[in-house]
């Protein structure tokens, strides 16, 4: 594959949109999003830091995309350039049973192809992640978990671009600053400490070329840790199960919540779970929470000995279900407000694109649900996926 030509990296503001480059419909699942002002599909890895530092020297906003599966992007575009990481590939090794297997992945490779090659290879620890759209240059970005596993597990480091050093750098797992859906990678968008003294987007100072893992060699799962996931195999919670039939449970489970990408179903139209499950103090949550609602421990995956190893407890704080509050917030499944965007008819989490839709039905749509959590129970959802020129 060869890199695309560069529509415009310096196109000043109110600049026309040139024919010819995708639209960031094109690009993303949720399918809403006007033109861009450039366009750039990095094939190697000096491509794509060329296209970002020349953004940067330009003084041009730049979006560096993989899946386009994290994304809510505005109908008016982006007057920036975006570069897409079209990079594939893994390089994997393992040595023996006590080191494991090691291996690395370019930012741009589809994530589910990672989980499915370590699942055939016999490397534990990623199973319960089948099925997440996107790439894998997200997941340390995202402390991707699904199923009651976190990337934070096995993960070992990731090779960045440094915007603000001008330099590619190594970050060990520990520099990463991981936490639930978070990271010092993602916080670098919003925090200037983490931004060097700057904030950044809306990519963020640190640009993601290369994920490594570490993983055990097993051709049984991790011990399963998600009660639906347990009951799905048929087991307890804990068990051991060959990690191909974690796979598929997972997978299967994926499908039911219409959160495995499939151009024929609109529910799968959609940027995954919308919000982030709620993080409270137990006092909050005492307060604030119907004693029906979910209550959660919340579990520190940095801090688990071994790959497999259950991960310890955080003390004094609860995570509840956000598809519990937008059910029990008056959101049934399939709600909408008389536009082409509603709740997932499988799923109250997703907010889906039914055909049709805009970035302002979405946005629309986002803030009903939010607005209607926070009247009922006094909590505030926080969106997942990155926002585009909208705002909630």
């Amino acid at each position: 594959m060869t890199s695309a030509p560069v529509t415009s990296l310096a196109a000043p503001a109110g600049a026309t949109f040139a024919a010819g480059t995708p639209t960031l419909a094109e690009l993303t699942t949720l399918r809403v999003g006007g033109p861009v002002a450039g366009y750039v599909e990095a094939s190697t890895e000096a491509e794509l830091v060329e296209a970002v530092r020349g953004a940067d020297d330009a003084g041009t906003p730049v979006l560096v995309l993989g899946g386009g599966s994290n994304l809510l992007a505005a109908d008016a575009g982006f007057d920036g350039v975006v570069v897409r990481d079209a990079r594939r590939g893994l390089a994997g090794q393992s040595d023996s049973s006590c080191a494991g297997a090691n291996l690395t992945v370019p930012a741009g490779q589809p994530w589910d192809e990672v989980v499915a090659t370590a699942v055939a290879e016999g490397w534990m620890g990623v199973e319960a992640l089948s099925g997440i759209p996107g790439s894998t240059g997200a997941t340390p970005v995202q402390n991707v978990g699904a199923y009651g596993q976190e990337v934070a597990e096995t993960l070992s480091s990731v090779r960045v671009y440094d915007r603000l050093e001008r330099r590619t750098r190594m970050l060990a797992v520990g520099e990463l600053g991981l936490g639930y859906r978070t990271s010092v990678l993602k916080r670098s968008l919003t925090d200037a400490t983490a931004g060097g003294g700057r904030t950044w987007g809306p990519t963020p100072r640190f640009v993601v070329l290369e994920v490594s893992f570490q993983m055990r060699l097993a051709t049984l799962s991790a011990p399963v840790r998600y009660p639906e996931l347990a009951r799905r195999l048929g087991v307890d919670v804990g068990a051991r199960v060959p990690a191909a039939e974690v796979r598929e449970a997972v997978l299967a489970l994926r499908r039911s919540k219409g959160m495995v990408l499939d151009a024929t179903d609109h529910d799968t139209w959609s940027a995954g779970s919308f919000f982030t499950n709620p993080i409270l103090t137990v006092a909050e949550a005492d307060a604030q929470l119907p004693a029906e609602a979910p209550r959660y421990p919340v579990t520190d995956h940095t801090r688990i000995g071994q790959i497999g190893a259950a991960a310890p407890t955080v003390d004094g704080l609860v995570k509840t279900s956000a598809a519990w509050l937008i059910s029990h917030g008056g959101f049934d499944k399939g709600f909408g407000l008389g536009a082409p965007a509603t709740l997932s008819t499988k799923h109250a989490l997703a907010l889906t694109n039914r055909g049709g839709a805009t970035a302002a039905d979405l946005v629309g749509l986002a803030r009903a649900v939010r607005d209607g959590v926070r009247e009922a129970f006094g909590i505030t959802l926080v969106p997942e996926p990155v926002l585009l020129g909208v705002g909630l």
